[in-house]
């Protein structure tokens, strides 16, 4: 099933990035002995040399109680044009200090997962109502994740809050919520970024949209947010906003 939305999405890359990695990508089953409390999917990042390939993880354990209506939207977000190809592009500058082709900031490289999930829909596909859904669903998830998150490390909820929580606000299994909920015990904030970063690629594209109008060039747009390797959001911003002014003809001081 991941592959195979994978597959479709490789063809429109070009539509949307002028840039794309050269790495390979391969898709592996979660090993047994760490599948009980992983996630439902991760990516592990190829080597800089490309000895390794880009790998995207999919958890299996107890199979027959996971939905797939989330799979579409996973395989954009972990795999293309997610995860692996933002991080793989990152490894591959050539432009930029050793250290920035392997930063990792949660709200830029999670906010880039999510946001990729919503390019699946830009693009055209979802066509699967079920599929759709599961777009919905996934971006629920990391709204509801703001909230729980928030509510056991400030507001001292506990752990059985937490699950009733997204149990009352989603359709999520409760093999994926109960991993779920443990990892932002142990991982404070760390589930936040994804929505925080989401919505600030959202609100900087619909940006450059308005003050660009046909202008506006989308693989421009998402080069400008991938050719420098992974940062602080308010830096991003700040080289949109650099981008912007060149599209229209003006002159800024280029943000390195």
């Amino acid at each position: 099933a991941y592959r195979g939305y994978l597959d479709g999405m490789k063809p429109k890359l070009p539509e949307l990035f002028g840039r794309l990695p050269k790495a390979p990508l391969e898709i592996k089953p979660v090993p047994d002995y760490m599948a009980k409390d992983q996630a439902a999917a991760y990516y592990q990042q190829g080597t800089p040399d490309g000895k390794r390939p880009g790998i995207f993880f999919v958890n299996t354990y107890n199979y027959a109680q996971r939905s797939l209506t989330t799979a579409e939207a996973v395989a954009y977000h972990e795999g293309l044009p997610g995860h692996h190809l933002q991080i793989s592009i990152a490894q591959e500058l050539t432009d930029v200090p050793e250290f920035r082709k392997h930063n990792y900031y949660t709200a830029y490289t999670e906010g880039w997962g999510l946001y990729a999930e919503h390019l699946g829909k830009d693009v055209g596909f979802y066509t699967d109502p079920y599929s759709d859904y599961g777009r919905l669903e996934a971006d629920i998830w990391r709204a509801i994740r703001l909230v729980v998150d928030t509510g056991v490390h400030s507001e001292h909820w506990s752990r059985q809050q937490m699950v009733d929580y997204f149990h009352a606000h989603s359709a999520i299994d409760d093999t994926n919520v109960q991993a779920e909920v443990d990892r932002y015990i142990a991982w404070p904030a760390q589930a936040l970024g994804y929505k925080v970063g989401q919505l600030k690629f959202l609100e900087l594209r619909a940006k450059a949209q308005k003050a660009l109008g046909p202008k506006f060039d989308i693989r421009g747009f998402h080069d400008t947010i991938l050719d420098s390797g992974a940062l602080p959001l308010d830096i991003v911003e700040q080289r949109v906003d650099a981008w912007i002014a060149s599209q229209q003809g003006g002159q800024s001081a280029q943000v390195q």
